[in-house]
Protein backbone atom coordinates (compact mmCIF):
# COMPACT_ATOMS: atom_id res chain seq x y z
CA UNK A 1 0.00 0.00 0.00
CA UNK A 2 1.75 3.33 -1.19
CA UNK A 3 0.68 6.45 0.64
CA UNK A 4 1.06 9.68 -0.94
CA UNK A 5 1.13 13.11 0.12
CA UNK A 6 0.04 16.16 -2.21
CA UNK A 7 -1.11 19.81 -1.56
CA UNK A 8 -4.93 20.51 -1.42
CA UNK A 9 -6.16 22.52 -4.44
CA UNK A 10 -8.94 25.05 -3.61
CA UNK A 11 -11.38 22.65 -5.75
CA UNK A 12 -11.26 19.89 -3.12
CA UNK A 13 -12.39 22.16 -0.67
CA UNK A 14 -15.99 20.09 -0.56
CA UNK A 15 -13.55 16.63 -0.01
CA UNK A 16 -11.52 18.59 2.97
CA UNK A 17 -14.75 20.31 4.69
CA UNK A 18 -16.81 16.65 4.36
CA UNK A 19 -13.68 14.84 5.68
CA UNK A 20 -12.32 17.45 8.28
CA UNK A 21 -15.86 17.05 9.62
CA UNK A 22 -15.92 13.18 9.73
CA UNK A 23 -12.84 12.91 11.35
CA UNK A 24 -13.21 15.37 14.23
CA UNK A 25 -16.79 14.02 14.81
CA UNK A 26 -15.27 10.61 15.09
CA UNK A 27 -12.50 11.51 17.32
CA UNK A 28 -14.75 13.91 19.91
CA UNK A 29 -18.15 12.90 19.73
CA UNK A 30 -19.25 11.85 22.96
CA UNK A 31 -16.93 14.54 24.65
CA UNK A 32 -19.51 17.34 24.48
CA UNK A 33 -23.44 17.41 23.28
CA UNK A 34 -24.46 16.66 20.17
CA UNK A 35 -25.70 20.29 19.61
CA UNK A 36 -22.50 21.69 20.21
CA UNK A 37 -20.37 19.09 18.10
CA UNK A 38 -22.87 20.15 15.24
CA UNK A 39 -22.43 23.90 16.01
CA UNK A 40 -18.31 23.62 15.61
CA UNK A 41 -18.59 21.52 12.62
CA UNK A 42 -20.46 23.81 11.27
CA UNK A 43 -18.16 26.78 12.19
CA UNK A 44 -14.98 25.76 12.27
CA UNK A 45 -15.29 23.04 8.93
CA UNK A 46 -18.13 24.80 6.94
CA UNK A 47 -17.11 25.13 3.14
CA UNK A 48 -16.16 28.83 2.95
CA UNK A 49 -14.20 28.59 5.97
CA UNK A 50 -11.99 25.52 4.18
CA UNK A 51 -11.47 27.60 0.92
CA UNK A 52 -10.14 30.53 3.09
CA UNK A 53 -7.56 27.98 4.72
CA UNK A 54 -6.90 26.76 1.43
CA UNK A 55 -6.56 30.51 -0.24
CA UNK A 56 -3.83 31.22 1.97
CA UNK A 57 -0.69 29.98 0.57
CA UNK A 58 0.85 30.29 3.85
CA UNK A 59 -1.60 27.95 5.64
CA UNK A 60 -0.83 24.54 4.48
CA UNK A 61 -3.06 21.83 4.31
CA UNK A 62 -1.80 18.17 2.43
CA UNK A 63 -4.10 15.07 1.74
CA UNK A 64 -2.47 11.45 2.33
CA UNK A 65 -3.81 9.34 -0.25
CA UNK A 66 -3.54 5.59 -1.34
CA UNK A 67 -4.48 5.18 -4.44
CA UNK A 68 -5.59 8.49 -5.18
CA UNK A 69 -8.08 8.56 -2.51
CA UNK A 70 -7.78 10.73 0.28
CA UNK A 71 -7.39 9.21 3.83
CA UNK A 72 -6.32 11.62 5.81
CA UNK A 73 -5.36 15.33 6.14
CA UNK A 74 -2.22 17.48 7.48
CA UNK A 75 -2.68 21.56 8.29
CA UNK A 76 0.41 23.53 9.51
CA UNK A 77 1.43 27.07 9.41
CA UNK A 78 3.37 29.75 11.00
CA UNK A 79 0.85 30.52 13.32
CA UNK A 80 1.79 32.37 17.49
CA UNK A 81 -1.89 33.60 17.98
CA UNK A 82 -2.90 31.30 20.73
CA UNK A 83 0.30 30.49 21.88
CA UNK A 84 3.14 33.57 21.91
CA UNK A 85 5.93 31.90 24.20
CA UNK A 86 6.70 30.13 20.95
CA UNK A 87 7.61 33.65 19.46
CA UNK A 88 11.49 33.23 20.93
CA UNK A 89 12.28 30.76 18.23
CA UNK A 90 11.57 30.17 14.72
CA UNK A 91 8.48 28.30 14.90
CA UNK A 92 5.57 25.45 12.95
CA UNK A 93 2.32 25.17 14.28
CA UNK A 94 0.43 21.47 13.59
CA UNK A 95 -2.96 22.39 13.41
CA UNK A 96 -4.27 19.11 12.34
CA UNK A 97 -3.53 15.79 11.89
CA UNK A 98 -6.56 13.18 11.38
CA UNK A 99 -7.24 10.23 9.01
CA UNK A 100 -10.52 8.56 8.18
CA UNK A 101 -10.79 6.00 11.21
CA UNK A 102 -11.40 2.47 8.90
CA UNK A 103 -7.05 3.85 7.89
CA UNK A 104 -6.28 4.00 11.26
CA UNK A 105 -2.97 1.48 12.24
CA UNK A 106 -2.29 1.67 8.31
CA UNK A 107 1.01 4.06 8.94
CA UNK A 108 -0.92 7.03 7.54
CA UNK A 109 -0.61 9.53 10.43
CA UNK A 110 2.87 8.38 10.70
CA UNK A 111 3.83 9.67 7.31
CA UNK A 112 1.66 12.49 7.93
CA UNK A 113 3.96 13.22 10.81
CA UNK A 114 7.22 12.80 9.30
CA UNK A 115 6.19 14.63 5.86
CA UNK A 116 5.32 18.08 8.80
CA UNK A 117 8.95 16.95 10.76
CA UNK A 118 10.76 16.86 7.23
CA UNK A 119 8.87 20.54 5.84
CA UNK A 120 9.78 21.91 9.46
CA UNK A 121 13.38 20.88 8.64
CA UNK A 122 13.44 22.73 5.35
CA UNK A 123 12.78 25.66 6.23
CA UNK A 124 14.91 25.76 9.11
CA UNK A 125 12.55 25.77 11.79
CA UNK A 126 13.88 25.77 15.24
CA UNK A 127 10.46 24.73 17.10
CA UNK A 128 7.03 22.78 15.75
CA UNK A 129 4.52 22.23 18.19
CA UNK A 130 0.56 21.89 18.90
CA UNK A 131 -2.42 21.82 20.95
CA UNK A 132 -3.62 18.66 22.33
CA UNK A 133 -6.88 17.82 24.04
CA UNK A 134 -5.79 16.87 27.48
CA UNK A 135 -7.79 13.52 27.62
CA UNK A 136 -6.83 12.89 24.08
CA UNK A 137 -4.02 9.97 25.40
CA UNK A 138 -3.51 8.15 22.00
CA UNK A 139 -2.85 11.53 20.15
CA UNK A 140 -0.49 12.22 22.91
CA UNK A 141 1.40 9.02 23.04
CA UNK A 142 1.59 9.51 19.37
CA UNK A 143 3.19 12.87 19.07
CA UNK A 144 5.52 11.96 22.29
CA UNK A 145 7.08 9.23 19.57
CA UNK A 146 7.81 12.16 17.82
CA UNK A 147 9.68 13.83 20.05
CA UNK A 148 6.75 15.83 21.24
CA UNK A 149 6.88 16.74 25.51
CA UNK A 150 4.71 18.79 27.41
CA UNK A 151 5.70 22.66 26.98
CA UNK A 152 3.88 23.51 30.57
CA UNK A 153 1.49 25.70 28.80
CA UNK A 154 -2.82 24.94 28.04
CA UNK A 155 -5.45 26.98 26.53
CA UNK A 156 -8.94 26.47 26.66
CA UNK A 157 -10.09 24.45 23.99
CA UNK A 158 -14.13 24.61 24.44
CA UNK A 159 -16.47 22.36 21.71
CA UNK A 160 -20.08 24.73 21.71
CA UNK A 161 -20.72 25.51 26.34
CA UNK A 162 -18.48 22.75 26.73
CA UNK A 163 -15.09 23.31 28.19
CA UNK A 164 -12.50 22.20 27.12
CA UNK A 165 -8.29 22.11 27.50
CA UNK A 166 -5.49 21.57 24.84
CA UNK A 167 -1.82 20.55 26.33
CA UNK A 168 0.64 22.68 24.49
CA UNK A 169 3.45 20.09 23.76
CA UNK A 170 6.57 20.71 21.50
CA UNK A 171 9.56 19.86 20.07
CA UNK A 172 12.74 21.64 19.26
CA UNK A 173 14.91 20.70 16.01
CA UNK A 174 18.44 21.00 15.94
Amino acid sequence: MEITIRRILIAEAPVLSKMAKQTFYDTFTGTCTEEDMQAFLEQYYNLEQIKKELSNQDDYCFFAEINGEPVGYIRFMEDSSNFSEVNKWKSLELKRLYVLKEYHGKGIAQKLMEFFIAFAQQYHYELVWLGVWEYNFRAQKFYAKYGFVNSGHTHDFPIGNTPQMDIYLWRFLE
